[in-house]
């Protein structure tokens, strides 16, 4: 039986070491994390590894519920696959584990305000955005990526793999901004 825990965060820019501690803290002898949305499952690879190598009697833990994900359905589906393979989940914030039915049912209400969180956070920044076009300072989003490193990289004769590589981000992106340049 194994403790295995579970660190996310939405963005490259935050940072992982508070959650990792915690788990860390609570006896996680394998420890997966990754920078990316919780959102949907898609690209989410090191939980796919947790939720693969899962075993009977073994417990995947999480600081929060929305550190899974913020799609309840999503929620109860990663659950429930943990469930079929014999596994538990733990939430440590508030302390909640599907080893009783008292936490399924807490975990399902938790996953559906971790949901609702996410709905909010999209109003106020749709909100956030058009107020400041309104008043003329919108100027977008912020770039993810070195155009300018793109361009030089491409004008030093690199293809978009190596260049997708080196930057981080995917062939696509690369042949786009190629394209608007």
């Amino acid at each position: 039986m194994s403790r295995i825990g579970y660190a996310r965060v939405s963005t490259i820019d935050q940072d992982l070491d508070t959650q990792i501690a915690k788990l860390k803290a609570e006896g996680c002898g394998i420890i997966r994390s990754e920078k990316v949305s919780g959102a949907s499952r898609d690209g989410r690879a090191e939980l796919e590894t947790i939720l693969d190598f899962l075993r009977p009697g073994d417990e995947l833990v999480v600081t929060r519920l929305d550190r899974l994900g913020r799609d309840t359905r999503d929620v109860l589906n990663l659950i429930y696959e943990c469930e079929q393979k014999g596994a538990f989940v733990t939430v440590l914030d508030p302390h909640v584990s599907t080893r009783g039915e008292m936490g399924h049912i807490v975990l399902t209400v938790l996953g559906m305000v971790a949901q609702m969180e996410r709905r909010f956070i999209k109003e106020r920044q749709r909100d956030g955005i058009e107020q400041a076009k309104r008043e003329g300072v919108y100027k977008g989003g912020k770039s993810r990526f070195d155009r300018d490193r793109i361009l030089q990289l491409h004008r030093n004769g690199e293809g978009p793999t190596s260049i997708s590589k080196a930057v981080g981000c995917s062939r696509m992106q690369v042949y786009r901004i190629l394209r608007d340049a």
